[in-house]
């Protein structure tokens, strides 16, 4: 008896049915979700044979044409079946769920493996992920749907690479104990049909900037950017990236090269466009030193006046044919640097120093 029906007062009711329906409306509204969720299991398993339903698969809506091709009733409008069967699953395994009701859920073909459901579970959110973004490339804090679809693809990815791992053993003949933790063939290639570059060689952060960027450049059939802080693309700053490639061509693998030059259009920078290598500690003091063996040799001794500037000469880099340059140091104070901080030297730098005339008092 419908609800209207049945709370009109010049009706007569049937008191069973009343309060079944105080007990399932009022009392306890919990009943009225579950007894809508076996309903839509009932017609899903009709439907496709089996109660693997995706985690957001949520029954068609009033004016969906499916809805009504299908035989879905206009009171199970886009109900979140996916949802409502991982939840019974959780119950199950935590042990609380009657075995009334296990029982209806099992006459539908439900499964119980926690780990067979999981897996299901996160593939059909990587694909909702994947259908929004365009790959599978998501950070780690990726979500679809109150699904955390970015923590779930790292923990496919290591258990891809384990998997390569112990192959790669099996193939040098070494003995594999156990293939716990990695990942078949079968769900490497659903993965890999959703996005074949899902398990990158590299740092995944990489290949989501490639792709972000030939995403850009397809959207927008613009330049390359080349300047940070002119193109940010879904929270990616893709000139500071395409600037990290080109500074740093020598630190990519040749695929990355490749992919780069040819899909991209990167080039790597010229010399004339890397910045100048910091000069280290080390490399300081040993120009300091040449400045003051120089001093020594033309003077005869290293009493250097506090604010002398020393001129030496010095390579422009690397190889012989680099361009010479003049540099000028304040040899006097640094002189009298080492000999305040004669406590600190290494043996060695004393004794150079020693050797062309310094004075330690």
């Amino acid at each position: 008896m419908p609800a209207r029906a049945l709370l009109r007062f010049s009706t007569p009711r049937d008191p069973a049915q009343l309060a079944a329906f105080i007990n399932l409306r009022v009392l306890n509204p919990e009943h009225q979700h579950w007894r809508r969720g076996v309903e839509a299991a009932a017609i899903y398993n009709r439907l496709h044979g089996d109660l693997k339903v995706p985690f957001t698969y949520r029954v068609p809506g009033r004016d969906d044409q499916e809805a009504e091709a299908e035989g879905w009733p206009a009171s199970l409008a886009n109900f979140p079946l996916g949802q409502w069967t991982a939840d019974a699953r959780r119950f199950y395994a935590r042990g609380d769920m009657d075995d009334n009701r296990i029982a209806q859920l099992e006459k539908l073909g439900m499964i119980w493996s926690h780990y067979d459901i999981a897996w299901e579970e996160g593939l059909s959110a990587a694909r909702g992920w994947a259908v929004a973004h365009g790959h599978l490339l998501a950070p780690l804090d990726a979500a679809h749907q109150g699904y955390k679809v970015g923590i779930w693809l790292k923990n496919a990815r290591a258990a891809a690479r384990r998997a390569q791992e112990l192959e790669q053993r099996q193939a040098e003949g070494l003995p594999v104990e156990s293939w716990s933790g990695a990942l078949s063939p079968e769900r490497r290639e659903q993965l890999e049909e959703i996005d074949p570059s899902w398990c990158p060689a590299w740092p995944v952060e990489w290949q989501r900037a490639f792709h972000l960027t030939r995403q850009h450049l397809e959207e927008v059939g613009g330049e390359l950017p080349t300047k940070p802080g002119v193109v940010v693309h879904r929270g990616e700053d893709l000139g500071r990236w395409v600037q990290a490639q080109r500074l740093g061509w020598d630190k990519l693998t040749t695929v990355q090269q490749w992919m780069c030059e040819h899909v991209l259009g990167i080039e790597p920078a010229t010399e004339d466009e890397k910045p100048k290598p910091r000069t280290s500690q080390a490399q300081k003091w040993a120009m300091h030193y040449q400045a003051a063996k120089q001093f020594y040799e033309r003077e005869g001794h290293l009493q250097v006046p506090r604010k002398h500037i020393e001129t030496i000469v010095r390579d422009g880099g690397d190889g012989e044919d680099q361009e010479q340059r003049d540099v000028s140091l304040k040899l006097g104070a640094w002189v009298g640097n080492q000999r305040s901080r004669a406590a600190t030297l290494t043996p060695e730098r004393i004794e150079q120093l020693s050797q062309i005339g310094m004075r330690w008092m």
